[in-house]
């Protein structure tokens, strides 16, 4: 299934990042990338349930294409396949704090999802603890 989220992976882990257009997605991304994680596909995932778990691969129209906001489309390689570790939620509404992930359900998988505040400039530190507190 095609899903629209944008998806990284972090020490093989994939961290697959949801919200509304224009909440910062591809940014993260590029925020997480140049702190070396591995792009698997920018605004569009293609997901997989194997043996349950979800894996993501890159969507083939826009494979190794992220969306530099005020700079255009840039190229990079992407990663071919990753299971999905967490789902990050960028939600202007998320909490300040919590005691546990919620859960989400993709394509007949459960994972855990964690909603992040968006405007922040330590938001991939965010991204990156949450994977190292919640990912499964």
């Amino acid at each position: 299934m095609l899903h629209q989220a944008t998806c990284v992976a972090i020490g093989g882990r994939g961290l697959l990042i949801e919200g509304e257009p224009g909440s910062g997605k591809s940014s993260l991304a590029l925020a997480l990338i140049d702190r070396g994680a591995e792009l698997v596909g920018d605004d569009g995932v293609a997901l997989t349930a194997a043996g349950g778990h979800l894996a993501a691969a890159p969507a083939p129209a826009t494979a190794g294409l992220l969306e530099v906001r005020n700079v255009g489309l840039v190229r990079h390689e992407p990663r071919a396949t990753c299971l999905v570790a967490l789902v990050i939620r960028l939600d202007p509404e998320a909490p300040r704090f919590i005691d546990a992930p919620e859960s989400t359900t993709l394509a007949g998988v459960r994972l855990p999802l964690v909603r992040l505040w968006p405007d922040s400039p330590v938001l991939p530190l965010r991204a990156e603890a949450a994977l190292a507190l919640y990912g499964t």
